[in-house]
């Protein structure tokens, strides 16, 4: 199954533009697979059958996997039969791998009281902060990931058209906005920039040496996302956040805020940058609950009261 496999990452890579990460963990899964296929004399594609599916599902579990990874093998496996299927190649229907059902996911967001604690934690006093306020500015803006923001360019933001060309999950481009708070503090913190470094948020450097993010350096340079993470943690504590902040709870907060404001949920799904819309439903339980706590609060009449005429 080597030579299938290898074909297989080639095909995901160019076809269907799957980012290194996505490729080097299907290759791992399916390594894996094939050494334990290969325990049960199965060297082929076209020996694949439910049974040894089963053995596979079932050594997974005894090796103290959760069902959320679980899965993650299983998706890599069909992907790999789906494949085999396009190039006519003998082997199982990839519908027959069915994926564990996962608990709920379990959405974490912020209320609007703690929103702006946490992004005015850095009042702009000198550079570092000006800087740390962009980050929670164009975070919350834009709801773009951690490794989008860190990847950005100055040549990607339009301040002028207030909008951003970020470059998403498996090189997908989209455009995302920004508002005219973050444009501001985007401003400020560009205007007491004086280095040429391409890339939008930059490590900031002191004239010893020392690198305000912590280590020593020659050279600045983008900021990884452990830093912008960091720095989510330390505007929270700064906040009084007592619960987890990370830069994906900025990400859920700008989704639930879209939504509770009457956004559709194409538009919604449009701006994360999700290729499939079932993945932006999650955030409807939010609202969902939202919509029940107003419909208690207006619609729980006294027996008795009429209806406005």
């Amino acid at each position: 199954m080597d030579k299938e496999i290898r074909e297989f990452l080639e095909y995901i890579e160019l076809e269907r533009g799957h980012s290194p990460l996505t490729i080097r963990n299907y290759n791992a899964y399916l390594q894996k697979f094939v050494e334990f296929a290969g325990e049960h004399k199965v060297a082929t594609t076209d020996k694949i059958d439910l049974e040894l599916i089963r053995k596979w599902r079932l050594e997974l579990h005894r090796r103290g996997l959760g069902v959320k990874t679980l899965n993650y093998y299983m998706i890599a496996l069909r992907s790999f039969l789906k494949y085999l299927s396009k190039m006519d190649i003998e082997s199982l229907a990839p519908e027959k791998i069915e994926l564990a059902d996962t608990p709920e996911r379990q959405i974490n967001f912020l209320q609007e009281e703690e929103l702006v604690r946490l992004i005015e934690a850095f009042p702009g006093k000198n550079q570092l902060e000006l800087r740390n306020r962009a980050i929670l500015e164009t975070l919350f803006s834009t709801g773009i990931r951690v490794g989008e923001l860190v990847g950005l360019n100055r040549s990607q933001v339009n301040v002028k058209e207030d909008e951003v060309s970020v470059s998403g999950k498996g090189g997908k481009r989209r455009v995302v906005f920004i508002s005219e708070s973050a444009k501001i503090w985007l401003d400020k913190y560009l205007a007491a920039r004086h280095d040429d470094d391409k890339a939008l948020f930059v490590k900031i450097q002191s004239p010893k040496g020392k690198l305000a993010d912590g280590k020593n350096s020659d050279s600045a340079g983008r900021l990884t996302t452990r830093q912008v993470e960091r720095i989510v943690q330390e505007g929270a504590k700064r906040a009084g956040i007592v619960k987890k902040v990370t830069p994906h709870v900025l990400r859920h907060s700008f989704a639930t805020d879209l939504l509770r404001g009457g956004a559709d949920l194409r538009s919604v799904q449009s701006m994360l940058g999700h290729s499939s819309v079932t993945t932006t439903q999650v955030y409807t339980h939010v609202t969902d609950k939202h919509l029940r706590e107003i419909h208690k609060k207006f619609h729980n009449k006294k027996e008795g009261d009429a209806p406005n005429e």
